[in-house]
């Protein structure tokens, strides 16, 4: 089944669309990948840096409106304010185990290692093929399993 444009979705399909919080300072690549997201059936919320996606997630989290927390985190690991693995460490010690899926132009080993001992679900080097992140996200939280 084909997705449906988003622009054009039910009030319900976009209430059981799993959420993604996708923080990238370039404003290019971060509305790419959002709408590659959208595109594949999920609900972005798009932020330009670290200490934004902080926010939100605790944000998220103390609104009782929120009927549930985000369901995947896609956030680039060199940002201002606070990196990708910073804000990983920081959902870790916070006990929450959203999958993180992050993506970094400056994958060393170093960070590669440091990704892995904070539980981070995959890690993309840039440039790499977006489709590789979508099939990544959906192997995760799948977006249509909710329509069945």
């Amino acid at each position: 089944m084909e997705p449906r444009n988003p622009q054009h979705a039910t009030l319900g399909e976009v209430l059981t669309r799993p959420k993604v919080l996708l923080a990238e300072d370039q404003p290019d690549m971060r509305r790419l990948v959002g709408r590659l997201l959208r595109e594949a059936g999920y609900d972005v919320v798009e932020l330009q840096n670290g200490a934004d996606l902080w926010t939100e997630l605790v944000n998220w989290q103390s609104d009782e409106d929120n009927p549930r927390d985000p369901d995947l985190v896609v956030t680039d690991i060199r940002m201002p304010g606070s990196t990708g693995l910073e804000v990983l460490e920081r959902l870790r010690a916070s006990d929450w185990s959203t999958p993180v899926i992050l993506m970094t132009a400056f994958g060393d080993l170093a960070t590669f290692r440091e990704a892995a001992r904070l539980g981070a679900t995959r890690v993309f080097s840039k440039p790499f093929d977006l489709t590789q992140l979508v099939d990544a996200a959906r192997s995760l939280v799948d977006p249509h399993e909710s329509e069945a």
